[in-house]
Parts: C-alpha cells; structure tokens; sequence
C-alpha cells in the first residue's frame, strides 16, 4: 500500500456521500467534552489538549462544583486548581492557563466568552483549534477545528492533497492551517462542524494513527490510502 496519493482530490458530490457514510456509522457524533455553558466548554477545551475528552470529563464536574463562573476561576489559587486536574496531561500549565483565562475573561469581556475568533485567540490557552471548537459549540457557527484526527483522516481518505502518512503532525503547524482551508473549499459549508465531529469519531474508531481497519472501514472503497492511489 503506497503512503501518498495524487493530486487530484474527491468531488464535491463525493465528499457529501463519504459525510453521508460516516454520518450512518456514527449517528452519535458530537462534542464529546461535557458542558453546561460556554465557559465551561471553553475550559473544557482548553483542558482537553493533548490529551483525552474522557480524561476532561472526569475532572470537570469537581471543577466547575468548586469555580462555576469566570469570576469564581479568576480568584482561585493555581495549588487548588492543579489538586483538582491533576489526572490530565500538562495539569501544571493548564491549571496555570484556564485562571488566566477566566482573569481575562473578567477583566475585558464582563466574565463572558466572546463570539468573536480574533478575541478568542488573543485569551490564554486559547489557539486557531479551541476558537473554532467554542465557535463551533457555544455559538452555533459552521467551522473546522483540525486536531491530530481530523488532519490524519482527511489526508488519508484523500479530501485534502499530500502524504497520508499524517500522524507525526501537530496543532498549530503552518500543515494543519494549509488542511483547515483546504477543508473548507472541498466541504459543504453547512456540514463543516458536522465533518469536523464525524472525523473526529472515524479517527478514533477505524481511522486509527497505527493499523487502521480498513478491511472493515465504511470508506474502504473511496479511501486513498486504503486503495493505495
């Protein structure tokens, strides 16, 4: 099985027919973090890099208990967050990161998360992904938040050109802007935050970084790493 492809990308037609097959293989397909408001989604997003939505969801509640508002977060002491996260990934800096947030969230927009990308990204612990996943979930709005799965599975099935051999990319890369854009001319634009969930799932499920299933993979037959063109 070769690891690159062509140059010549799905059809518009054809993308909407493999959204349609991951859409049935994953009725279930949604935002996995656990959340009550946009603050906590926010939060909750900025939790979850590098490491698991369940391991987010496992923390969350005691946090949001102790700090259920941006006003509560902002004055809570850094020792007290870290005991409370301590099971996730970075617990240190994120602990860090999610009191600053909630000051600056205080301090310039009235304890409120902004619906605004450029103000998002300017907040800390806030990148180009968790804005357009609090874009995404807390507004309403249609975007593409590239992670580790979505850049694997969209360069392996062959909805964005380049080598399929994706895994070792990472968040924030000048590669996973160039996927987001190229995401966003081949996608229907009402179905960018739906892609973005069902890529998410086939990734997790099938589309795995090592031995993926494609013998039994819904998109085996429209694949280009699995039929190696």
């Amino acid at each position: 099985m070769g690891n690159k492809m062509g140059n010549k990308k799905h059809g518009k037609q054809d993308v909407s027919k493999i959204l349609d097959l991951l859409r049935a293989e994953y009725p279930e397909a949604g935002c996995a973090l656990d959340h009550m408001n946009v603050f906590e989604l926010a939060v909750c997003v900025v939790l979850s890099a590098q490491t698991t939505d369940v391991s987010v969801n496992k923390v969350s509640p005691e946090l949001f208990r102790r700090y259920p508002t941006a006003k509560d977060l902002a004055e809570a002491s850094q020792e007290d967050v870290m005991e409370i996260i301590r099971t996730i990934g970075m617990y240190k800096t994120k602990s860090k990161n999610i009191i600053n947030l909630a000051k600056a969230l205080c301090e310039k927009h009235g304890g409120n998360v902004p619906e605004d990308y450029d103000e998002l990204v300017a907040l800390p612990g806030v990148g180009r992904k968790t804005a357009n996943v609090i874009l995404a979930e807390g507004f309403g709005h249609q975007k593409i938040a590239v992670d580790t799965h979505v850049f694997r599975v969209s360069h392996r099935i062959g909805l964005v050109e380049g080598e399929t051999d994706t895994s070792a990319k990472t968040a924030g890369s000048k590669e996973v802007l160039q996927t987001e854009q190229a995401l966003m001319e081949i996608l229907p634009d009402d179905r960018w935050t739906e892609a973005h969930h069902l890529l998410i799932f086939h990734g997790r499920n099938c589309c795995t970084a090592r031995n993926p299933k494609c013998d039994t993979c819904v998109l085996h037959d429209r694949c280009r790493y699995s039929s190696g063109r």
